[in-house]
């Protein structure tokens, strides 16, 4: 198998009520199972998910961090790592103040699944081409340095390719083996995006088409309490 991905550069800064899939659609050159990958950032932007702070003060979004925590799991300093309403586990609960507007601050897509599923649907309304969608989202890690992208929300994606019961290379058979292959298509295509170039959206090319389908990170990604060993 062979990937390609690419960066789709060009986009306008993004305001409420934009159509991020009119403006992909003209941007990109999309053919049938493309997965486009689009940051939360301009997400909440055309939904205008966004709130007022002080610019002045860099802690001024921290009772919005409150509100949009239904459970605070740990706090250093002004660091809050919470639980949101979407069960994401994540700094700040997903509150974030960079690439916007210094009086703003950007919250988490109301249902980030929806999201992609909406841009996913405009897309073949306008080109007939049918696309997968991911919405990433930049997240810390456990017990590991540095932050990299995951999905929060996705369309025509199947989230975990399950290879319980299949055999390995040596012909064993894989007990417990769930690839987040949503989250590593995430992270691919941050590569090309990356944090400070004004590129907020990636397409990849070539990937197999038993990943295309149905799901959700929601119900499919999230893990629930009950099979959590640190909560």
């Amino acid at each position: 198998m062979m990937l390609e991905i690419f960066g789709v550069g060009g986009l306008p800064e993004i305001e409420a009520g934009d159509d991020l899939a009119g403006m992909i659609s003209e941007a990109a050159d999309l053919a049938d199972g493309d997965v486009v990958v689009v940051t939360q950032k301009i997400v909440s932007k055309a939904e205008n998910a966004m709130v007022a702070v002080d610019p002045d003060d860099p802690l001024s979004h921290k009772p919005v961090v409150e509100q949009e925590s239904v459970r605070v799991l740990r706090r250093r300093g002004d660091l809050v790592i919470s639980e949101t309403k979407h069960g994401f586990v994540c700094a700040n609960a997903g509150v974030d103040r960079s690439n916007v507007d210094s009086n703003q601050a950007a919250l988490l897509p109301d249902d980030p699944d929806r999201s992609a599923r909406r841009i996913r649907d405009r897309i073949k309304a306008r080109t007939g081409t049918e696309v997968g969608v991911i919405v990433s989202d930049t997240f810390g890690r456990p017990w590991r340095r540095g932050v990299a992208d995951v999905a929060i929300g996705v369309a025509g994606v199947r989230p975990i390719l399950d290879l319980r019961g299949t055999p390995d290379a040596t012909g064993r058979e894989l007990q417990v083996t769930e690839v987040a292959i949503v989250d590593e298509l995430a992270a691919a295509a941050e590569l090309v995006m990356g944090k400070t170039d004004n590129v907020p959206v990636a397409v990849i090319r070539g990937i197999d088409p038993a990943w295309l389908g149905p799901g959700s990170i929601q119900a499919d990604l999230v893990r629930p309490p009950s099979e959590d060993l640190f909560r």
